[in-house]
């Protein structure tokens, strides 16, 4: 047997084995070079706009190495005195008509420009600022954008319609005059916009960035005429450690601390939003389990061509207005769940027990569209929303550190009664699949071990951006689609509606963001690698959990025969309509 021959390039004098790299980038970064980039993205198409990733080959020509496949043979140098020369020149170039008011910004310290200028020693700009001063956009609850900070590099643009296929924004203009937009010139919040925050993860200056309600957060914890609580979704947990030093996957450990840094910063009750994930699971399920009883009579089944409708599932605002925006006739076919944010903030509410203190309750989240479906109408109790304000991790990671609180020495602390018991299928809620392998371990007739284990292995867990699995349901077999991803949402859809046979569900689970909550916006920023180890996070933080089916857990039976008797419907459903109204992002 031959042994296949091994194809090399050489990079600054080093020989690098080509193995399936795609670009030169990927081969400079193998052999531990970090070659500057600002409009690269592995997940993203190859845009080629910044040229800082120039390199010089054995000819002495430049190339773009984000763009230009290796090929066996070729030599390139990374780091000579021409190319240095070429990059300064670009980050002039960017500061000259950039907004430096760096200390203010909210992308300070996380800024892209900002580490590249201070990597190639930018001491002064010799380019007369010319660009015209943009209005700031802050119409959005979710985001905020300010075009004075963009560099064009295309990341929003691509994000906004490669991966997500909202086309929210695009490229205007030409010349000098381009810029990003949204269609006519609109603002943000009356554009097709849904809120994913998508375009703030990838962008890399600050030009959009997570909207900031930790103002409006620290004037209510000073006031002492102010109950003020507050819940922790799972997905926060595997994210705030590592910004801190702490060892990633230690899920357990730093929820505890984030808890008592939470206490620190003056907040009355804090409580974990997994026990409204468990009501979640229990109504979810119990709505499946009635559609697939209508479809097996004929219910739901496909009537004049049409084909049959899946259920879908509505934990994920930025899907909802998707819907809303995009594919209005699916709406009838979204479960009227409330997320778990929305319902466990309608309980806590609702609950008798409260003090007689004005109540402010706050949300922590991975999520920028929560910003805005804690706004909504339809989540109001007496005319005020049930949860006050949403703080995003990162936000909550900015409130932390202007405390003074050491993080990393913190002694973890336990989340407060009456609401404290929580069960591994409400961790899981936090990525990909969970909210399906939760609902499953729900529905399942077999309670045993082996029946648990098995259902993770269904095909339901992983970062794949469309999932299918089948599984049996009262001697029934119910097919599963899981999916993140707004684009990869709306290829499943289109599938759905040819009607074909492999393409009929009853089930879906839809998340916006790739990979689940864990990859929300409003989650420090991570390579896709660091986000994996999120998702594994919660799934070991499922396995310590002590209750693994929501239905085990005490507290659901508790709240159904005190604070939900009779309310079920009005504090834990909600119905969207199809018809046409005036949606803010």
């Amino acid at each position: 047997m031959e042994t296949p021959t091994r194809e090399y390039m050489t990079i600054d004098g080093i020989p690098v084995e080509i193995n399936g790299e795609k670009n030169i980038l990927a081969l400079i970064r193998k052999a531990g070079i970090d070659l500057p980039t600002f409009c690269y993205h592995s997940e993203l198409s190859i845009y080629g706009a910044c040229r800082m990733c120039m390199v010089e080959n054995e000819r002495g020509g430049l190339e773009s190495a984000c763009s230009t496949p290796p090929k066996a043979g070729m030599a390139v140098k990374t780091n000579v005195e021409r190319l240095r020369k070429y990059r300064k020149m670009i980050l002039e170039l960017l500061l000259a008509n950039h907004c430096r008011d760096c200390t203010t910004c909210g992308n300070n310290g996380r800024c892209k420009l900002q580490e590249l200028s201070e990597r190639f020693s930018i001491e002064g700009v010799r380019f007369p600022n010319t660009a015209p001063e943009s209005v700031i956009d802050d119409s959005s609850l979710c985001i905020t954008r300010n075009q004075n900070k963009c560099i064009l590099c295309g990341d929003c643009v691509r994000m906004c319609n490669e991966v997500q296929a909202v086309g929210a924004i695009d490229f205007t203009h030409r010349g000098a005059k381009m810029k990003v937009s949204a269609v006519f010139g609109k603002n943000i919040a009356d554009s097709s916009c849904v809120g994913c925050g998508q375009c703030a993860a990838v962008c890399p200056t600050g030009a959009i960035v997570v909207k900031n309600n930790v103002p409006k957060v620290w004037k209510v914890l000073d006031s002492k005429e102010i109950k003020v609580s507050c819940q922790i979704a799972p997905a926060v947990r595997v994210a705030v450690g590592k910004e801190f030093g702490l060892e990633s996957g230690d899920a357990g450990s730093v929820m505890g601390r984030i808890v008592a840094a939470l206490r620190r910063l003056g907040f009355d009750e804090v409580y974990d939003t997994a026990a409204g994930a468990d009501l979640t699971v229990l109504e979810e399920s119990a709505e499946l389990l009635k559609r697939l009883e209508r479809s097996g009579s004929g219910g739901d089944s496909a009537q004049g061509g049409t084909p049959a409708m899946p259920l879908f599932t509505s934990c994920c605002p930025a899907w909802v207005q998707f819907c809303e925006k995009h594919h209005r006739e699916l709406l009838p076919h979204v479960s009227s769940c409330r997320s778990p944010m929305e319902m466990f903030a309608s309980v806590i509410k609702a609950d008798p027990g409260v003090s007689s203190r004005p109540h402010v309750h706050v949300a922590v989240m991975p999520c920028t569209a929560k910003k805005y479906e804690a706004a909504r109408d339809e989540f109001k109790i007496n005319g005020q929303p049930a949860v006050d304000y949403v703080i995003t991790t990162q936000e909550l990671i900015r409130m932390i550190r202007e405390s003074g609180i050491v993080f990393s020495e913190l002694d973890p602390e336990s989340v407060d009664m009456p609401f404290g018991t929580i069960t591994g299928a409400g961790v899981i809620f936090g990525v990909s699949g969970g909210v399906t392998e939760a609902v499953l371990r729900r529905v399942s007739p077999d309670k045993s071990l082996t029946a648990l284990m098995k259902t993770g292995c269904t095909g339901v867990r992983g970062m794949a951006g469309i999932k299918q699995a089948g599984v049996t349901v009262n001697g029934r077999e119910v097919k599963i689609a899981v999916v993140s991803g707004l684009k990869n949402a709306a290829a499943l859809i289109s599938n759905i509606k040819s009607g074909k046979e492999e393409y009929r569900f009853d089930f879906v689970e839809v998340m916006a963001c790739p990979g689940g909550c864990v990859c929300g916006a409003g989650q420090p920023t991570a390579l896709l690698s660091e986000k994996e180890e999120r998702g594994r996070g919660l799934y070991s933080a499922d396995k310590l959990c002590s209750i693994k089916r929501s239905e085990e857990n005490p507290l659901m039976l508790n709240l159904y025969n005190s604070v939900l008797k009779g309310q079920v419907k009005e504090l834990l459903h909600v119905h969207y309509t199809n018809k046409k109204e005036k949606t803010h992002a």
